[in-house]
């Protein structure tokens, strides 16, 4: 039976006053015309009509046990009701089966609201213009974004956010580590073009540790502040300070703000059609236009957070952290939990390695030897074959047992195509030799040249030699003159034009 609802019973009112007429009244606010002259009778809304239920639809499986329950919850109040559970079924077997858990829960709630203890309350705060900016990390895994087509590798988003106004403006990062951290705030600020006196986050690892609270930086809530993140906030002269352990709500406003970004991202992408980028900076841009246009609707309380705030007169921060590698006898540095391979002219140099959020770059001598993306995950490695197949080549019998052996295959086609030469008559050394003086083609020409001839071949079932792709590659490289016919031109049609007899 449908209930009827107070607007409905409005509109019966209203009716009534202007016919004087139940039937039609009833049938323009749809009800039942019974229904109709008990409200106009009562002169009351549903809702002011609504009793308190005092009866049980069924028995109540826990009264005989009630004593029980309630001296446990007096005795340790922080006991979750699904612990009170097991321990009822534990001292009754066979009296109290799973799907009762629901019920037991909503009766500890009813009775921790009646006889409970203080519950910690939330304290809503007074923001004032220009104080404070908050800053947290949230996922944007699940808009589904790609990049060509591929999985967006930078799924975090670092949001920071003025409390007063509650602009915001977002930087697109891998992780929640500190260049991430300051990366974000510096868009932030240099958006902006002013600074708050504070600078809040959360208890993240990115900008507090735990220490003793002896320490000179211990901040109020028991935490120490990272040597680094300090250094950002001396640098653009703003006061750091955390949430309490645990307390997410006190950065309520960049956690709801972290929402309502999300959310409009996803309209924002309805209305593109497509959640493909070309690049990781189209994507970027994407959200800063979001966020641009979410500002500008917030301009008049904007302007009051800018007016409260100093003008921003530091320079800009590099967007990395330099450290320092030897390059090991097996022409790799170990950066963070990373391993990545370098030329081999390096080895046994000291070199410099910009730490990027998503990104290294390695320099010698003033020259940038290598960049590529950052490494994530526990003892990640990138082994370039190309740093190395100039040893290879003059070791073959090391490559069967070689500690790197499965980065020299870059793609399935390399792996088929060694299994390929590995006949009978190329078994163990000659073999791999044969492998790497293609490997070795690889890195002096084109990779998917390389790859391209060995499909092929090995699609055509031919016998696979280094000689044999050398000199499809090569073939493919030479430009080819394309050969030009002589038009005969036939001037007849031109005559006859001009009225000329042949």
């Amino acid at each position: 039976m449908r209930r009827v609802s107070d607007a409905q019973v409005r509109k019966l009112m209203e009716e009534v006053s202007k016919s004087g007429r139940i039937g039609l009244a009833a049938m323009k606010a749809d009800m039942d015309r019974t229904t109709a002259r008990k409200y106009v009778k009562a002169a009351k809304l549903p809702s002011e009509m609504t009793t308190e239920r005092s009866w049980r639809t069924r028995p109540d499986a826990f009264a005989e046990v009630w004593s029980e329950v309630e001296a446990l919850l007096k005795a340790e109040d922080g006991l979750d009701a699904k612990t009170v559970f097991e321990v009822l079924q534990a001292n009754h077997p066979g009296s109290f089966v799973d799907g009762q858990l629901r019920t037991l829960q909503r009766q500890v709630r009813r009775f921790r609201a009646a006889h409970g203890g203080e519950r910690n309350v939330v304290l809503a705060q007074r923001h004032r213009p220009g104080e404070a900016m908050q800053t947290d990390f949230t996922s944007t895994a699940d808009l589904g974004v790609t990049i060509r087509g591929e999985e967006l590798a930078q799924k975090q988003l670092c949001n920071s956010t003025l409390p007063f106004s509650n602009w915001r403006w977002a930087t697109v990062c891998s992780s929640e580590s500190m260049p991430a951290l300051r990366q974000g705030v510096q868009r932030a600020l240099f958006q902006l073009g002013r600074v708050p006196e504070w600078h809040q986050t959360d208890n993240s690892t990115a900008a507090t540790h735990k220490l003793s609270r002896a320490s000179p930086t211990t901040t109020t809530m028991g935490r120490t502040f990272n040597d680094d993140y300090l250094a950002i906030m001396k640098h653009f002269g703003m006061k750091p300070r955390t949430t309490e352990v645990g307390a997410k709500e006190q950065n309520g406003d960049v956690e709801a703000s972290n929402g309502a970004l999300k959310r409009a991202l996803e309209q924002a992408l309805l209305v593109r059609g497509s959640r493909d980028f070309a690049s990781i900076e189209d994507w970027q841009s994407f959200v800063d236009d979001v966020n641009r246009k979410g500002n500008k609707a917030k301009s008049a309380r904007v302007a009051e957070d800018l007016a409260a705030m100093r003008e921003l007169n530091a320079a800009k921060l590099p967007e990395f952290v330099e450290l320092q590698a030897v390059v090991s006898s097996w022409s790799t540095v170990q950066v963070k939990h990373g391993m990545y391979s370098v030329p081999s002219r390096l080895i046994g140099e000291t070199v410099r390695v910009r730490l990027f959020e998503a990104r290294i770059e390695l320099w010698f001598a003033g020259e940038k030897q290598l960049d590529c993306e950052r490494l994530r995950g526990r003892h990640p490695r990138r082994i370039d074959y190309r740093h190395v197949i100039w040893s290879l080549m003059k070791k073959p019998g090391g490559f069967r047992n070689y500690v790197f052996r499965d980065e020299m295959f870059p793609t399935t086609t390399f792996r088929r195509a060694y299994d390929a030469i590995h006949t009978p008559e190329h078994r163990g050394v000659k073999g791999d030799l044969e492998y790497l003086r293609i490997l070795h083609t690889a890195a002096t020409t084109m990779e998917v040249e390389v790859e391209a001839a060995l499909s092929l071949m090995l699609d055509e079932g031919q016998a696979i030699t280094a000689d044999a792709i050398k000199a499809l590659v090569d073939g493919r490289r030479q430009p080819k003159t394309p050969t030009m016919v002589r038009p005969e031109v036939d001037l007849k049609p031109y005559d006859a034009l001009l009225g000329v007899s042949a």
